[in-house]
């Protein structure tokens, strides 16, 4: 037996949430030149342009449901949960699915970029100049050179009972 030291991570208190020293992965999307990350754990797939059937009577956050492998995927539009006009019909986009209490859910971005590696020592807590619909489904951001990457809460995005009190 080594009696080699481990390395320790130290635990810093950010927000709500304990986080330890370390790095978190995370996949990051364009949407309206807004760089955006979610967890890559939480990502289930990354799609292409998809048909999209409507939901009748669905909130307007509600793009409709398409089929993957199979099952069926409830599609969200991003940009309208977060306020932003529609997407240019001339622009297809893509999307992450993730999955919520063992429902899937495609996102409808404008781009997936990289997965990037980021430090959690350089989190920081949701900035109090952040829209406040963005603060509502974010859980803090990164600065990468000179660019804002806001990281979205997936439970708190795909919660619509708040968008109905709002």
């Amino acid at each position: 037996m080594s009696n080699a030291k481990l390395p320790t991570t130290t635990k810093k208190a950010k927000g709500d949430e304990i986080v330890s020293g370390g790095n978190q992965d995370y996949v990051t999307m364009t949407i309206a030149d807004q760089l955006f990350g979610i967890p890559v754990l939480q990502v289930q797939d990354v799609l292409g342009h998809q048909r999209i059937t409507r939901i009748p009577l669905a909130p307007p956050e509600v793009a409709g449901s398409l089929n993957l492998r199979g099952r069926i995927v409830t599609a969200i539009d991003v940009r309208l949960r977060l306020g932003l006009p529609s997407r240019p019909k001339d622009k297809p986009g893509m999307s992450i699915v993730v999955d919520l209490r063992g429902e899937l859910y495609s996102l409808m971005v404008d781009s997936v970029g990289e997965v990037l590696s980021l430090s959690n020592d350089d989190f920081e807590r949701n900035p109090a100049t952040l829209d406040p619909r963005w603060r509502e489904v974010s859980t803090g951001i990164y600065r990468l050179n000179g660019q804002l990457m806001v990281v979205l809460d997936v439970p708190r995005l795909l919660n619509f009972t708040t968008m109905e009190a709002a």
